[in-house]
């Protein structure tokens, strides 16, 4: 019997939105290399493996390239998947541990609701190579420990960033989250993120980018709630609530394939 593998567009409502991740249900632990290779054929920004252990699920990412300490659209991929397919009732909670510690999902009505541990960034300086790449001006330049954040004067900025890809993957440790106030009612900030240090040229739509853009926009804004959108080509929506030292994700999700794969770890 094969090994059971999803795509699933998540942080969308609608097909062909929002950020495509594979969700790959284990029987048990895998190979690393194996699942190295499993995400590289799936070609995605990310795809997650996840077994059973308990009452909770041990759960890892891999880009095409590397395993990553935090993702969030395929972990809000993962508790869709759970909960469609059965695996787990949907009154139940969606437990994760993970290489960033215990993370939660629960549904609220047609929403995934994500507990994440907030990545607050500290002023920073960028490398004067990544802003030549971005080709953009800052207002306000943080690092976390995972990735700079770059406030912008506009939206229309962001959104007509090309960035210089070989020279912002020499530049970043993980990626570079570019941001600004939302030119519309709809939404309070918008942002991209360029990750190609680690295979993803751009992430349609980032949930661990938000851990870091809560934090942030809470302290430009003085408020705890907000509702983002990340502008790449497929686009994503998010709702985001800064908790203290935690941030809670929302967003929706759509299963687009479902399969076997008939090569066992």
């Amino acid at each position: 019997m094969g090994i059971k593998i999803f795509q699933v567009d998540a942080f969308t409502s609608k097909p062909f939105l929002g950020n495509p991740a594979g969700v790959c249900i284990l029987p048990k632990s895998a190979d690393e290399a194996w699942m190295q290779n499993v995400a590289r054929e799936m070609n995605l920004a990310e795809t997650a493996f996840l077994f059973r252990e308990g009452e909770e699920y041990q759960l890892r990412w891999f880009t095409p390239a590397v395993e990553v300490d935090l993702c969030g659209h395929a972990t809000l991929a993962s508790a869709h998947v759970l909960w469609e397919k059965g695996y787990l009732a949907p009154t139940k909670q969606a437990r994760f541990q993970t290489r960033s510690g215990l993370l939660t999902a629960d549904r609220k009505s047609e929403w995934i609701e994500m507990n994440f541990p907030a990545e607050e960034a500290k002023d920073s300086t960028a490398p004067p190579e990544m802003i030549s790449a971005l080709g953009i001006m800052p207002v306000y330049v943080g690092k976390n420990r995972f990735d700079y954040i770059i406030e912008v004067g506009s939206e229309e900025i962001v959104r007509s960033i090309q960035p210089n890809l070989p020279l912002l993957a020499a530049t970043t440790t993980r990626g570079a989250i570019v941001t600004s106030l939302s030119s519309s009612r709809e939404y309070d900030f918008v942002s991209r993120f360029f990750a190609p240090a680690i295979g993803i040229p751009e992430d349609p739509v980032t949930g661990s980018a938000h851990c870091c853009l809560g934090p942030y926009w809470k302290k430009r804004l003085q408020k705890n709630q907000f509702r983002a959108y990340q502008a790449s080509a497929r686009g994503g929506t998010l709702k985001v609530r800064v908790q203290g030292d935690r941030v809670s994700l929302g967003g929706q999700a759509v299963t687009i394939l479902e399969g076997e794969l008939l090569l066992s770890p």
